[in-house]
């Protein structure tokens, strides 16, 4: 009889049978390029950089290398889960064989779709407002209502050519993902050039030198955020050649990737602008949602600023066309173990992809951005804002999966002790942690910009996505019955079916 403990045990989601997606379909390189565009370098430390300088000043690198931390060990986590259920699902499979369908479904299906989707709007905003404003356009870019039919358009068009296959989807992204860390290189490099830059401090990366707890912890939660989307290359494991090792290997590499582009990028803004709250200064709050774009043209002249402009529109672009396959590949999964309609199933017969998946993932995106531009643009800013608890609330649960669904093998090495339990458990208790902050701060009705009666509008709507999930779930449980008693289906084979 086998040992409740070992892996495996526990009813779940299996390797599901081919699911009919074209494998070794990409490298290690295209992998580690698919991770790192989801996380859109360019855009997140544009957006990020200053809000977290006004929170800790020049002590911005330690907070980005501090908020590193539970990002590396839950890469950790995601690649030992990976080696042993390399499954296009990722935290949905896992999460549901470590800790059942339930908890399966709403945390590492319903989170992750929710979380993905909101943040896709933003980028198609974000992406739509640059791309005018390069054109010239910048009455259009003021224009709510040509944004986001603009923004509508880029949904159409990433969806396209999602729906036309990872090895495009690739091809497109080396070109994009290359823009992006030769502007942000090339930015670093003229600002620690110019006269007047200060030589870089050691004493920046020191995070005991933060005048209290509250600030730092503030500061580390925003760079959560910009850490966040590498996920999505292990969504493309079965398409990956040796996907079981390369995708775990990306995740890993994709990570310190980005620790060394941020830091890089924060140290070369600091030496040059200072923390100052007047001027160019990181620390002038009308500086902060974009400090990029106030920075590239004392740094590289008004020319090359055009291209580091650019470099923020197709960083958002990027990470649009990357969010879509990561989450057409996760309905596909969750379809496949049976916990979604059949319809998510269905594979394009000429370019392999989740057809209807990509085509609705990419659909809905654009209805909610529609829908929530309609409410208020207030609104629409503080759905992107609590994103963070989303995140929080899905990375920890996974770290602590793999702690669980390995628990009975931590003794058989030191290797499978530390990478299996330890750092992975650390790691999930940080996510945690800060997920329990990102609720604290966001239940002021001061944090974001709307409330009501008395909470904050970003913790509602933060609250009310994973509230609306239970319900979702109560009506899943009707519909799956098969799932959600088994944790798996038990069709052999899936159809693939001609659009």
């Amino acid at each position: 009889m086998p040992n409740p403990t070992d892996a495996g045990a526990r009813t779940g989601p299996s390797p599901g049978p081919g699911k009919g997606l074209r494998g070794g379909s990409v490298g290690l390189l295209a992998s580690v390029t698919l991770g790192l565009s989801c996380v859109a370098p360019a855009y997140s430390i544009a957006v990020t950089l200053g809000f977290v300088t006004l929170a800790v000043g020049n002590l911005a690198p330690a907070a980005l290398l501090l908020g590193f931390v539970p990002i590396l060990l839950t890469a950790f986590a995601f690649r030992e889960l990976n080696r042993e259920m390399p499954d296009c699902g990722t935290t949905f499979v896992w999460t549901t064989r470590a800790f059942g369908p339930l908890t399966g479904w709403l945390t590492g299906g319903w989170v992750v779709q929710v979380a993905t989707l909101i943040a896709m709007t933003a980028l198609s905003q974000v992406g739509a407002t640059y791309l005018l404003q390069l054109l010239g356009l910048h009455s259009l870019a003021g224009s709510s209502l040509a944004v986001t039919i603009t923004a509508v358009a880029l949904l159409a068009a990433v969806t396209s050519i999602a729906y036309r296959g990872l090895h495009l989807a690739a091809s497109v992204q080396y070109v994009l993902l290359g823009l992006q860390l030769a502007a942000l290189l090339g930015f670093g490099a003229a600002a620690f050039a110019r006269d007047g830059a200060i030589a870089p401090s050691l004493t920046w990366l020191n995070p005991f030198a933060v005048d209290g707890f509250g600030p730092f912890a503030e500061a580390v939660l925003l760079c959560l955020f910009i850490y966040w989307g590498w996920d999505a290359l292990i969504t493309a494991n079965e398409e990956t050649r040796d996907g079981e090792r390369v995708a775990g290997q990306a995740a890993v590499i994709s990570t310190l990737v980005l620790l060394g582009t941020y830091l890089f990028t924060a140290f070369a803004a600091i030496s040059f602008a200072g923390t100052g709250t007047g001027g160019t200064g990181l620390g002038n709050p009308d500086n902060a949602a974009d400090i990029l774009s106030t920075l590239a043209p004392p740094v590289l002249g008004t020319v090359l600023a055009k291209v580091m402009q650019l470099a923020v529109c197709v960083s958002a672009v990027s990470a649009l066309l990357s969010s879509l396959v990561g989450s057409s590949r996760g309905t596909l999964s969750m379809a496949a173990h049976g916990a979604l309609p059949s319809a998510f199933t269905r594979i394009h017969p000429r370019h392999s992809t989740p057809g209807f998946g990509t085509v609705f993932i990419g659909t809905t995106a654009a209805c909610l951005l529609v829908l929530l531009t309609l409410v208020s643009a207030d609104f629409l800013g503080d759905a992107i804002l609590c994103i963070g608890l989303l995140i929080a609330c899905y990375y920890g649960t996974t770290a602590l999966a793999c702690v669980w669904y390995f628990r009975g093998r931590l003794r058989n090495s030191l290797r499978d002790l530390f990478l299996r339990g330890i750092l992975p458990l650390l790691g999930g208790l940080i996510m945690l942690a800060a997920f329990a902050r990102s609720a604290h701060d966001t239940y002021d009705p001061a944090y974001g910009s709307t409330s009501f009666h008395g909470i904050g509008g970003v913790f509602l709507l933060g609250s009310g996505s994973i509230a609306a999930g239970a319900l979702a779930l109560a009506v899943a449980r009707t519909r799956f019955h098969r799932f959600f008693r088994y944790g798996r289906t038990t069709v052999a084979e899936l159809t693939i079916t001609e659009d």
